[in-house]
């Protein structure tokens, strides 16, 4: 109010510079203050995801069933007639946008908590590469935003390399959420999607595989620096085979998005999650963040806590179409010493102590 009168009051005693910054100040007064618009528009870029990664799938298949039993059904029938010629497209290169991928919500999704990536080497656009991400986290939401969209400037961090970040292949049986993903460069998490792009779509292409998957999910909580990895071998023998090079990826601050209740191996909790991570396909995780309006409520939003991607040095795999078990161990061994130097590395520049360990399971 005090603002509102001096403007006003020295537009009247000729004392103000003119009307043009009186009604500035004004303004200024009446609408809320910028840096908490931004937060909410943080906030809502984080909130449409998370809702479209959950629901937008079934919501629209339900949609699409209902639509047949309206007047709109030759609307309905023309989509689905569509899907079947289109349904082998995510197994083969997908069909990404440059359009979407650069929208503006997702730079807001960055600075949300914020996210960054960090390049340590270059990669060579005359190579294929199969990155391994570390953790899995929740949701992936360092993964997303890194390899999904171009807030973080992949694209120029590594010129002539095209990201495919590999997801639930069952996310792409549902109607519009399969072309949502795939607008992003997400690819099904699936051997002929994979092989096709480390294949037939030639040089140039790092696929993006989470490897501990939904079962890591389940022992992420802040402050837990574990990775399900010691029997994952199949990206290392499926690099082998196609002669791609191996990148560990590592997220620090992934594991701190949520809070999460960790229910101990042998309890009935724990049995029923794993049992409905084998049905589904993913870990049904309890977990909390805080709400969208207040930062001390819980709620499905992350917390604020910076996460910072590492892209380590490329381990070079030479093409063997046969690999002996032997050869797998060895550079999954390789991998394993690859991953663990990289945490160590820059694990005190993002809030851990020299004594924190990464833990291999």
């Amino acid at each position: 109010m005090k603002t509102i009168l001096a403007a006003y009051s020295g537009v009247l005693r000729g004392t103000g510079s003119s009307i043009l910054s009186a009604l500035q100040d004004l303004s200024l007064a009446l609408w809320p203050c910028r840096s908490k618009m931004e937060k909410q528009l943080q906030a809502m870029s984080v909130l449409q995801w998370i809702i479209s990664f959950l629901v937008m799938g079934i919501t629209c298949t339900v949609l699409l069933i209902y639509t047949f039993c309206t007047d709109c059904w030759l609307i309905a029938a023309i989509y689905i007639a569509w899907l079947i010629l289109d349904w082998n497209t995510p197994k083969q290169g997908g069909r990404r946008s440059s359009w979407v991928r650069n929208w503006t919500v997702w730079t807001y999704y960055r600075d949300y908590f914020p996210i960054r990536l960090i390049k340590t080497h270059n990669l060579l656009p005359n190579r294929n590469y199969i990155f391994g991400y570390h953790p899995h986290g929740i949701f992936c939401f360092g993964a997303f935003c890194n390899f999904g969209t171009e807030a973080t400037g992949f694209s120029k961090k590594f010129p002539g390399i095209r990201p495919s970040l590999a997801t639930l292949a069952g996310n792409f049986r549902l109607p519009v959420l399969r072309d949502y993903l795939m607008s992003g460069g997400i690819c099904p998490v699936n051997r002929n999607s994979i092989d096709y792009l480390l294949s037939c779509n030639g040089t140039g292409n790092a696929v993006v595989i989470v490897v501990g998957g939904a079962a890591e999910s389940l022992h992420c909580a802040p402050g837990i620096n574990a990775v399900t990895l010691k029997n994952r071998k199949g990206f290392v023998k499926l690099a082998l085979q196609r002669g791609s090079d191996l990148v560990p990826v590592y997220s620090f601050g992934e594991n701190d998005a949520y809070r999460q209740v960790i229910f101990e191996e042998g309890t009935w909790w724990r049995a029923m999650q794993k049992r409905l991570q084998k049905i589904l396909g993913f870990a049904p995780c309890l977990f909390h963040g805080c709400g969208l309006f207040f930062g001390n409520s819980w709620g499905i939003l992350p917390f604020c806590n910076p996460i910072t991607t590492i892209v380590g040095e490329p381990i070079t795999v030479p093409k063997i179409e046969e690999p002996t078990r032997e050869m797998v161990d060895l550079y999954h061994a390789m991998y394993i010493k690859s991953l663990q130097s990289l945490f160590d590395k820059y694990k005190t520049r993002f809030g851990l102590n020299e004594s924190d360990i990464l833990y291999i399971q």
